[in-house]
């Protein structure tokens, strides 16, 4: 037993004086690095939580791919290659320039390929091969997908049939999407494959998209040559005109504007840094003459009698001012101030002499104040002659930025009028050289595409491609499977486990506690039914057993009289669990905690242990109790107090009939031995709390003075006290019990508290978390705990208890 106790402490006592003390430097552990293990036991847990969902995600992609290649129509696919020859012939046997020799650009390639799948292609070639009159380019695109797309558009389609546009409309775009033009590689060739129901349709069309592509090159050439010598010839007599208008509008906006370049800059610039500068400097004199003003005249406003003024703010308004008078003045007061000090001391503060040296006093007080007004009135002048000459400055400025913008303007239009006139001489120079160009070199239409492959029929389909889609569909439903999952689980801001409660909040987890249903709880003592009649009937005391009453409570009390014995029956309710099942697990999670506290009182004082959650209905008050019930069980003097005096839900649990409790004993309208109530099968005492109506200043209540004294007097007749608290997030009741609570206790909900919601709720009770002891994990599932603690889940299974006497 005692290497038990031992090694209990070595495991937790260092976590929770790290969570008590958060001021003291403790060196965090390196993190350690993943192991295999470690993650086949995170990817175990990970697939057992989530593993209806990949299930489903996986069999719907699976599902899917089956029914693509099912339902998907057979398509054959038809090459074309063709490549784009850099080498111009030549038809008059001229020697070929070294700008024809030149390699094509890839941009060049690229551009090819784009004017393949234009629609200029795609129509020839539907004209050509009357593809309109064709099923497979007006008709149902096919396959069951393509059926009952087209049945539904069918319903909000108009009856009428489609005009002749709207059929070639129709055939150009399922054209275009069988069509597939591409570059190979970084080469010159380009190939082009279209896809078809008919194998042999396929081959046709794209042998029929490449030769489309060389004629319409061929026409765009000899068009081109054709209309070229025509237009240059026109160009180039608007290009002079405009030449040598532009260059007049430079000429004439020149003169009229008057604008004349010194050096790369203009007058107006300069003078505008200058007065710029000058308008700095009279802004900075006029905050400095009103900054004299102000402190001089507050020392004006202050009190004639008020010697602080006389002693500091008049000294640094004097050194500043460097006035002769006032410093006279004030040396003077000063001495005079010293001898009326010291003769009052001497010979009495109503002494003639002394009454003498302080009218001397007031009267130098008034010299120094009649001596400011008249340097306050200096100052004045001195300011109303600094903002005349930041206004002056600032006017001066303005003019000139003024006649700036409107120089800066004219230079604008005059850089876009020889801007203008440059490039209408450049454009007129470059077009004469072109057309020059074309009249001694006549062109002809020449292209440089040729095919090099031709389409041929296709023996097997190209689409769909079966093996292929079904292991796509695995791999995809075994990735969305895995991504569902790890989304879902991420998005799970709750709380699951007690490492994680650890890792999160930065305190240790005292204990896991199961979720108890009561139906399932034995029932021993008085059935619940016979409960309920006893209440009934009135009757005021509750009790478990037959016997008398017993008086269990402590020889001494605050109040130094006897308690008398009302008796309850703890045993009844949910927190009797630890009664009436010792060796379950919920027993063993309360003695848990119960240790914790005990471990904490050899370190410190650690006698009021409070109780409180995030949320309201987490079970905070069913552990309170419980915890109290295993400390009084172990001969510990235990008082369990319900401070919820907003919801106290422990005294309609445990003393119904109470008719005051904690609030009329702090008032002093009653005595704490008329108070407490005592369980009938344990020495455990409560103190309860009686409301008769609702109440705002119930955290006032808790911080006063009385309610500390009470439990200061507490403190002397029990070994441990249990105080049942408010929620932090509804209310703020739990911050006025800093002062009178040792340590605290958080409750949270397993799989229903949020993370987000705890955190916030510690923050905005920062004496709370400064006196956390830690957190207990409430109404744990225990059966669905270990697909989330892949480590201690399989401990809390009931296989290992069995050994220890537990029953479940």
């Amino acid at each position: 037993m005692q290497r038990s106790i031992a090694f209990l402490k070595q495991q937790s006592t260092p976590r929770m004086l790290h969570s008590r003390l958060p001021s003291v430097n403790v060196e965090a552990p390196e993190p350690e690095l993943l192991s295999i293990s470690d993650a086949i036991l995170a990817l175990k847990g990970l697939v057992s939580r989530q593993l209806p969902l990949m299930i489903f995600v996986f069999l719907a992609c699976v599902s899917l791919g089956l029914l693509y290649v099912i339902t998907a129509q057979r398509m054959y696919t038809s090459t074309a290659s063709l490549i784009i020859d850099s080498r111009k012939i030549n038809l008059m046997q001229q020697q070929q320039s070294a700008a024809a020799d030149a390699p094509i650009e890839s941009a060049m390639i690229d551009s090819q390929v784009e004017i393949i799948k234009s629609d200029t292609i795609a129509l020839s070639v539907i004209k050509d091969l009357r593809l309109v009159d064709e099923p497979e380019f007006t008709g149902d695109s096919g396959g069951l997908v393509g059926n009952v797309l087209g049945a539904v558009f069918s319903l909000f389609s108009s009856p009428t049939p489609p005009s002749e546009y709207q059929q070639l409309r129709k055939a150009l775009s399922r054209f275009q999407k069988n069509l597939a033009v591409k570059r190979v590689g970084l080469s010159y060739v380009i190939e082009i494959s279209y896809r078809s129901t008919s194998a042999d349709r396929a081959a046709q069309i794209s042998n029929a998209v490449a030769e489309a592509y060389i004629v319409d090159s061929l026409e765009a050439k000899y068009n081109a040559s054709r209309r070229a010598a025509v237009w240059l010839q026109d160009r180039m007599k608007e290009l002079r005109a405009q030449a040598s208008a532009a260059e007049r509008a430079v000429a004439d906006y020149k003169a009229k504007n008057n604008i004349v370049d010194a050096g790369g800059r203009l007058l107006s610039e300069q003078q505008l840094a200058e007065i710029n500068s000058a308008l700095t400097t009279a802004r900075a004199q006029r905050a400095e003459a009103q900054a004299r003003l102000e402190r001089i005249t507050a020392i004006l406003k202050s009190d004639d009698e008020d010697r602080n003024v006389i002693l500091n703010d008049l000294a640094t308004v004097a050194d500043t001012m460097q006035n002769p008078v006032i410093v006279k003045l004030r040396q003077t007061y000063l001495d005079y101030a010293a001898k009326e000090s010291d003769w009052s001391n001497r010979y009495g503060a109503n002494h003639l002499a002394v009454i003498n040296l302080r009218n001397q006093m007031r009267e130098i007080r008034r010299s120094i104040k009649d001596e400011l007004r008249r340097t306050a009135e200096s100052f004045k002048s001195d300011l109303e002659i600094a903002k005349s000459r930041e206004e002056a400055s600032q006017k001066s400025l303005n003019d000139a930025i003024s006649q700036s913008n409107d120089t800066s303007q004219a230079q604008i239009v005059l850089r876009d009028l020889e801007s203008n006139a440059q490039s209408a001489r450049a454009l007129s120079d470059n077009f004469l050289q072109m057309y020059m160009v074309s009249v001694q070199q006549q062109s002809f239409p020449i292209t440089e595409a040729r095919v090099i492959t031709p389409a041929a029929i296709s023996l097997s389909p190209s689409s769909p491609k079966t093996l292929l889609v079904l292991l796509g569909s695995l791999l995809v439903g075994g990735l969305f499977a895995g991504a569902g999952a790890f989304i879902r689980d991420m998005m799970d801001r709750v709380f699951r486990t007690a490492p994680q409660v650890e890792a999160m909040l930065g305190m240790s987890c005292l204990a896991v506690v199961p979720r108890v249903q009561p139906e399932e709880l034995p029932q021993t003592g008085w059935s619940k039914a016979r409960t309920v009649a006893k209440l009934a009937s009135g009757w005021r005391q509750l009790r478990g057993r037959s016997e008398p009453e017993q008086q269990v409570v402590p020889s001494e009390y605050p109040a130094g009289a006897q308690l008398q014995g009302r008796q309850m029956n703890v045993t009844e309710t949910m927190s009797g669990v630890v009664t009436r099942a010792p060796f379950s697990r919920f027993a063993e999670a309360m003695r848990a905690i119960k240790m914790a506290i005990d471990l904490s009182r050899d370190e410190a004082s650690c006698k009021i242990i409070g109780i409180t959650s995030s949320l309201p209905n987490e079970g905070k008050s069913t552990i309170a109790g419980a915890i109290a019930q295993a400390s009084s069980m172990s001969g510990t003097r235990t008082l369990l107090v319900d401070c919820d005096i907003r919801n106290p839900s422990l005294t309609r649990r445990f003393s119904p009939d109470a008719q005051a409790g904690l609030i009329e004993l702090v008032l002093g309208q009653a005595e704490l031995k008329d108070l407490i109530w005592t369980d009938s099968q344990s020495t455990l005492h409560f103190l309860p709390c009686v409301i008769a109506s609702r109440s705002s200043n119930s955290a006032d209540l808790l911080a006063s003075a009385p309610m500390e004294r009470l439990f200061k007097a507490l403190r002397n007749h029990y070994d441990l006290i249990i105080v049942d608290l408010s929620p932090l997030a509804p209310v703020i009741d739990v911050r006025g019990t800093s002062r009178i609570v040792d340590h605290y206790t958080l409750v949270v909900e397993w799989a229903e508290t949020k993370i987000d919601v705890v955190k916030r709720c510690l923050e905005e009770a920062p004496g709370v978390q400064k006196k956390l002891m830690g957190i207990v994990l409430n109404k744990v599932d225990i059966a669905a705990l270990g697909r989330y603690d892949a480590y201690r889940g399989d401990y809390y299974r009931n296989r290992y208890y069995h050994r220890y006497g537990y029953v479940d």
